[in-house]
């Protein structure tokens, strides 16, 4: 399985570089014969198959030795948020069942304190730094790897939570396999491929697009600590780049710090979701990077349509692939005609390529499923030519007077007008409307909150304008970049009201 495709790939190619950081870069057969020696260590704490482990650290070497140690010694790898603090943390800890604590230092010298009770009392490794990790593991003896089937529980991967607790998405073996086989081969990765991770990799997007499908193609990783718009070119430079995975905002954060021309790198694609066809366009013509849109979401298997290099239509996130089924579907669960919006839902054409269920929380999981599908919550439309495109989250959509309002549509026009650095557009309860657009701003100095909607106005019809506008030092996001809208949703004295009053609760 996962821990097979690595041991292959060290067998046909043991020194070529499978993750290069700014520090040094590590060989497929030493990455392999250190997860080995983890999975020892591991062993030797009294893990057996099957026990979950909770791995709490940030993006290094260490990191996927770790991830590759826990699949070694036949366990299930707990990928945690390792800037989750306080209860949060003490809940996934417990909720997830986990028996040990693998975590870096730098989470146990912050965070540990922050589990109770019995979650304290697990037993817990400090994953090694990535210049220590050979002398550390030097003198445990490598593991003989555990056999896996596909149905395997392989990992518990954490929904963002931006509402509510988040959920444990459970991950089988064959999911995993099938998403680098096919992210392979829509990039048409080569083994001369590194892919870009700076997304942290407890998360879905750098797990399974960039690791899976370039573990498949026998490609590498150039792995550094966090997104960084003013290093990123530079990095993508120094480590030898040929392409990274992204999240929207991402692209849309690079767009903004750089307007003019970056072509003096080696990216020749992005891929991820989240985009639209205005920021892809950009990102193209700039960077020359050709931005390979997916849709996706960790409960189904990564991604189920995307772009290929020679398929490829800007603005929609591609054909579905082969091994799945999706749908666009009304309220009553019956599919809308082509063209027109309707919720995502998806289907495998095969056992174990999307999520298992939800770790202890099978009633969500019901919810979930209905009529053989699983219900994404988002809004998409297929064309006549069988390409998907995504039109935001169900629970993001602005309704507006009758109208839905896309909150990304919008922000895309904002990061356009001049002096404008960040945006995030949410809804606002109101009594006449239903939903009020209220946008929160990054600006330069001297900007001009009151401008905002005449500048929009020129390019977007009188129902998309906000009502409101706030100007904000930083946009909240999670981790992965993904903005955190509930903690922008209220009015107060800090917000601005943008109409006249004697205009108040009119439709436009």
């Amino acid at each position: 399985m996962i821990a097979g495709l690595l041991a292959a790939q060290a067998a046909h190619r043991p020194d070529a570089p499978f993750a290069v950081t700014a520090g040094g870069a590590y060989g497929y057969a030493q990455v392999w014969s250190l997860a080995r020696r983890f999975a020892s260590r591991l062993a030797e704490a009294g893990i057996r198959p099957g026990d979950h482990v909770a791995l709490i650290a940030g993006n290094s070497v260490g990191y996927l030795v770790a991830w590759f140690g826990i699949q070694a010694a036949g366990a299930v790898a707990v990928c945690l948020n390792n800037q989750v603090m306080g209860e949060r943390i003490d809940y996934l800890v417990g909720q997830s069942d986990a028996r040990f604590v693998v975590a870096d230092e730098a989470w146990l010298a912050a965070r540990a304190g922050d589990l109770r009770e019995a979650r304290a009392a697990l037993p817990r490794l400090r994953l090694p730094a990535d210049a220590e990790l050979d002398a550390v593991l030097a003198d445990i003896p490598e593991a003989e790897p555990a056999a896996r089937a596909g149905a395997d529980l392989c990992t518990i991967l954490y929904t963002s939570g931006t509402t509510g607790l988040p959920k444990g998405v459970m991950c089988a073996q064959d999911g995993y396999l099938a998403t680098g086989r096919e992210t392979a081969r829509i990039l048409a990765l080569s083994e001369d491929d590194r892919i870009f991770v700076y997304l942290p990799l407890f998360h879905t997007n750098p797990q399974m697009y960039a690791l899976m499908g370039a573990l498949t193609a026998g490609a590498s990783l150039a792995i550094a600590p966090r997104f960084s718009a003013g290093a990123f070119f530079d990095d993508a430079r120094r480590l030898g780049a040929t392409g990274c995975t992204f999240v929207g905002t991402v692209l849309a954060i690079l767009a903004a710090r750089y307007g003019e021309p970056v072509r003096d790198h080696a990216l020749r694609f992005a891929i991820g979701g989240g985009t639209t066809r205005a920021l892809a366009e950009t990102i193209e013509s700039r960077f020359g990077v050709k931005v390979h849109e997916l849709y996706g979401m960790t409960e189904i298997g990564g991604w189920v349509s995307g772009a290929t290099a020679d398929d490829h239509r800007l603005g929609s996130a591609g054909r579905v692939r082969p091994d799945m089924e999706v749908a666009v579907v009304d309220a009553g669960d019956a599919p809308v005609p082509t063209g027109e919006r309707g919720e995502i839902v998806v289907r495998p054409r095969r056992p174990n390529l999307m999520l298992l269920g939800y770790y202890n929380k099978p009633e969500a999981f019901g919810e979930a499923c209905r009529n053989l599908w699983f219900h994404t919550g988002d809004v998409g439309s297929f064309d006549a030519d069988g390409y998907l495109s995504f039109h935001g989250r169900t629970k993001e959509i602005i309704r507006r007077g009758g109208e839905m309002i896309a909150p990304q549509e919008l922000e895309t026009e904002l990061r356009k007008l001049p002096g404008i650095l960040d945006c995030a557009i949410v809804a606002v309860p109101d009594p006449i409307m239903g939903d009020e657009i209220k946008a929160a701003i990054v600006a330069e100095d001297g900007f001009d909150l009151a401008s905002l909607r005449g500048s929009l106005a020129r390019v977007l019809p009188a129902f998309m304008l906000p009502r409101y506008a706030e100007r904000v030092t930083q946009i909240p996001r999670t981790e992965t970049e993904k903005i955190i809208r509930r903690e922008l949703e209220y009015l107060d004295q800090r917000v601005v009201d943008l109409k006249p009053a004697a205009s108040a609760g009119m439709p436009v």
